[in-house]
Order: structure tokens, then sequence, then C-alpha cells
């Protein structure tokens, strides 16, 4: 069945709502620093997978935009808009790349490279406090941090792909009776 433009949009901005949702859920509750815009870049999926890259970037956008204005912990909004938000899409397009340590090389280096111009920007927006924040344990625990925010984009990724053949195995058929 071909779906309409609106059909196609209004799936986009039910998943665009749901995302800014769960970021501001995540700012209330001063857990979800990284859960949340890691939960919600999940919300590409259904529009990736039955519409394309293309709606799935412009969900993506709208989403990020949302989140810079409206979600009150910065660092969240552009953890979500620099490194998880668009994830689902890179993942897609990398998973061309032969091998698989080749790969994952690249995810890795896009996804420190991106947690490095986020903390990058919290400083020159914030200023000294948050360098004295990042160094108040010492070097050991900036090493501590990356190291486990490795592994929490390695689960992501993990994760990632486990939603995506859940959704194409079982919600497929449900979201395509309503959009």
């Amino acid at each position: 069945m071909r779906k309409t433009e609106s059909q196609k949009i209004a799936l986009c901005g039910v998943l665009g709502a749901l995302s800014v949702v769960m970021m501001l859920l995540g700012a209330a509750l001063q857990i979800g620093t990284y859960a949340a815009p890691m939960l919600a870049s999940f919300l590409l999926i259904p529009v990736l997978e039955e519409y394309g890259a293309r709606y799935a970037l412009l969900l993506y956008g709208t989403a990020a935009v949302l989140g810079l204005l409206l979600v009150p912990e910065t660092e969240l909004a552009l953890f979500y808009a620099l490194v998880v938000g668009y994830y689902p899409v890179l993942r897609r397009a990398l998973w061309k790349l032969k091998p698989a340590a080749l790969r994952w090389t690249v995810k890795l280096v896009v996804f420190n490279a991106a947690t490095v111009i986020v903390y990058g920007l919290l400083f020159a927006l914030l200023g000294p406090v948050v360098l004295q924040e990042l160094t108040a344990e010492g070097p050991g625990i900036l090493a501590l941090l990356l190291a486990l925010g490795n592994l929490s984009f390695f689960l992501c990724d993990r994760a990632l792909g486990a939603v995506t053949v859940y959704y194409r195995r079982v919600l497929r058929r449900r979201v395509r009776r309503f959009f």
C-alpha cells in the first residue's frame, strides 16, 4: 500500500514528539543524561524502516532542534543532537563496510569525536565549571568515564540491532495499519 505524504508526516510528528518527551523525562529524572537520548534515537527505527533515511534524518533534525530549545539539560540535548540522534541512520549506512573491525573502528571514532565535541561545546557555553567538574576526581576518572561511555555505546548498538529486528518481525504490521 502506497503511503501518502500526510501519513508519513503524521508518523514523524508522533515519533518526534515522543523523542522530545523522552528527553524531557530524562532531564526531569536527573538519571537519563545518556540513556534518554539513546532511547529517543530508537524512535527513528520505524521511520527509517518504512520511509528511508531522508525521513529519518528529517525526524532526527526536528527532534534535535526541539530538544535544544525545550530540554532544560543542555548536556542531554547536545548528546542527542551530536552523538546518538542520527546514529540509527549512520549505523545502517555503515553496515556495508567490511570487515566488521573496520566498521566498529569507524563507529567508535565517530562516537568519541562527537562526545569530545559535546564537551567542548559545554566548556565553551558554560565555562570552566564543566572542566572543574570533569577533572575534580583526577584524570583517572576521565579515562573510566570514556571507557564506560564506549561500553554504553556498544550496548546501545547491540540493542538498536535487536530492536530493529523486533520491529521488522513484530511491530511493522501494527505500525503499517495506522500509518
